[in-house]
């Protein structure tokens, strides 16, 4: 499973082993013991990824391969790929753009879309330092 936390001015994805509708069962009785606001609802998330990443063509080989419907990549522009999936939004602020994503797509297209983000995040780093 994929979690992506969003958040005012940036996001986060994580790999996560623990199945989605474990994980969204356990934050929806959380929400409920401490008396907090949840809304999950089916939802879509988007984010760029360089374009020149390698290893960018091996996920859309993979998730051609694996027939995943759940993932759509499309040039935005020469500099940028448009990640784009199917899950579920989770949040306690319907009014806001922030909350968490999650998704499920086969092992393989997962483990390689976690890689290329923390290598696009690591270069961005370095280049922002």
């Amino acid at each position: 499973m994929l979690k992506l936390t969003y958040l005012d001015k940036n996001f986060c994805l994580e790999y996560l082993t623990q199945p989605l509708e474990e994980w969204v069962a356990l934050r929806v009785t959380l929400a409920l013991r401490v008396g907090k606001r949840i809304c999950v609802e089916p939802s879509m998330a988007s984010f760029l990824l360089p374009a020149d990443l390698p290893g960018l063509d091996s996920l859309e080989t993979e998730a051609r391969r694996f027939k995943e419907d759940t993932i759509t990549l499309c040039a935005c522009d020469a500099d940028y790929i448009e990640v784009s999936l199917q899950g579920t939004w989770l949040t306690s602020d319907t009014e806001t753009e922030e909350g968490i994503f999650v998704t499920t797509l086969y092992y393989v297209v997962e483990c390689l879309l976690s890689k290329l983000w923390q290598e696009a995040q690591m270069g961005a780093t370095v280049v922002g330092e």
